[in-house]
């Protein structure tokens, strides 16, 4: 088989989430747990590091791997899902797993797909783990894909943990609270392990001390080590400055000019502070800074606040759900000095009703649909859309929609493209 066919087969073979939602998603470490058995717990052969959350895990993850970089190390980072090919998921250094190796693991390991049956998402952590070994890596980033208890990732040994912002999503899988979604996040914190919080948050504070204080956990909350004192949008940087429990001041620049990338570089240096208290990993503070800045370059992550143009602007991010809306919005409106112009494609098992009642109502919509089984109809989201004021018209091809959006819009406007990860998957400007 080539890279290609070998991709289409696991697709066919296997229960893939972002294409099916639930009924791909296998709870319990069962089937992970086999898989590492059968090729000798690979993911015992490096250290690693483990981010949960719901927004920010993967550009917190980014930074993480970035900052080792920087410190010299070979670096593996496992994130999901992928926007253009699905080696993005697996990388060392900031490159992207071979096609070839991607075809030569399947052939050689088929026989565990047919003996286990794994999901998609099972067999790509073994993947990850597999090559990691194979590679040396020194260390390992590792993301969960959901919740964090039974999550596939959750059955490494890491030598810290970070959450990230608590928000809602996935409540078929998670439940129906965001203390229940909380409690499923606090799962990967392990005995003794330090675990660092992005964000204090009053429904889940007392869920992470709790669960940490069980687990002879170590733990703090990034607020209580960082204060921000200004931060900047500028050309295309978000500018930081502020102090911390170790330096009395800092500034750090981060390629990723999102707001929400405030809590989540927080986050990072607070566990960076950490890991370096709790004697981990002897990192350099000014290498820590230089790791956030040199992120995008290092690691190649894309769809956060991505400036595919200027005059008009045209953004697209992967926001998708009620924390992420709102604060994408915010920065918007910030910005925004002419006409708004929204390209919107969701999934169809999200609160849908939830996030639209955050849109603007004084917007141009132009609704979308991604090439994928989950995808909401556009004809179906410009109804739902209507419920809340909200009006526009569809066009289920994303870079349609961006050159009707570009067409009809002054040079002060400004065009948003969000909703989903698989629609700005699509971006081909």
């Amino acid at each position: 088989m080539d890279y290609k066919e070998v991709i289409a087969f696991l697709y066919s073979q296997l229960p893939v989430f972002h294409r099916e939602g639930k009924k791909a998603f296998k709870p319990g470490l069962g089937n992970i747990q086999q898989l590492c058995e059968r090729l000798g717990n690979p993911q015992d052969s490096f250290k690693a590091l483990h981010i949960a959350g719901t927004n920010g895990k993967g550009s917190s993850s980014h930074f993480m791997a970035s900052i080792l970089q920087e410190h010299g190390y070979r670096v593996g980072l496992y994130t999901s899902p992928h926007l253009k090919s699905f080696t993005e998921r697996i990388k060392i250094n900031g490159q992207n797993v071979s096609e070839d190796w991607v075809v030569q693991f399947v052939e050689k390991n088929i026989q565990l797909i047919q003996d286990i049956k794994p999901s998609f998402f099972e067999w790509t952590v073994l993947m990850a783990f597999s090559y990691f070994k194979e590679q040396q890596v020194e260390w390992a980033v590792i993301e969960t894909g959901l919740g964090g208890r039974l999550d596939s990732t959750n059955i490494i040994q890491p030598q810290a943990c970070l959450i990230t912002n608590i928000s809602w999503d996935h409540q078929d899988i998670l439940g129906d609270s965001l203390e229940l979604i909380a409690g499923e996040k606090a799962g990967i914190i392990k005995p003794g392990v330090p675990i660092c919080i992005s964000e204090r948050q009053s429904f889940s504070e007392q869920i992470f001390q709790k669960k940490a204080q069980e687990m002879k956990a170590p733990i703090v909350f990034a607020e209580d080590k960082i204060q921000w004192i200004s931060h900047t949008n500028v050309q295309e940087q978000l500018l930081l400055q502020g102090k911390s429990s170790q330096h009395e001041t800092f500034e750090v620049a981060s390629p990723y000019a999102g707001e929400y990338q405030v809590k989540n570089i927080a986050g990072i240096l607070a566990w960076c502070e950490q890991i370096q208290e709790q004697e981990i990993i002897p990192l350099q503070w000014e290498k820590i800074l230089e790791g956030i800045e040199k992120s995008k370059v290092n690691t190649q992550l894309r769809g956060r606040w991505e400036i595919l143009q200027k005059n008009p602007w045209i953004i697209a991010d992967t926001g998708h759900n009620e924390s992420g809306i709102t604060q994408l919005l915010s920065q918007v409106a910030q910005q925004n000095q002419g006409d708004l112009w929204i390209i919107l494609g969701m999934v169809a098992d999200k609160d849908i009703h939830l996030v639209l009642k955050l849109f603007p109502q004084n917007a141009h919509y132009i609704f979308c649909q991604a090439k994928n089984p989950r995808a909401l109809s556009a004809e179906k989201l410009q109804k739902m859309a209507l419920e809340h004021g909200l009006k526009g018209i569809c066009e289920i091809d994303v870079n349609m929609a961006i050159k009707m959006a570009k067409l009809s819009a002054k040079e002060n406007d400004f065009i948003l493209i969000t909703g989903s990860t698989y629609l700005v998957a699509e971006i081909n400007v």
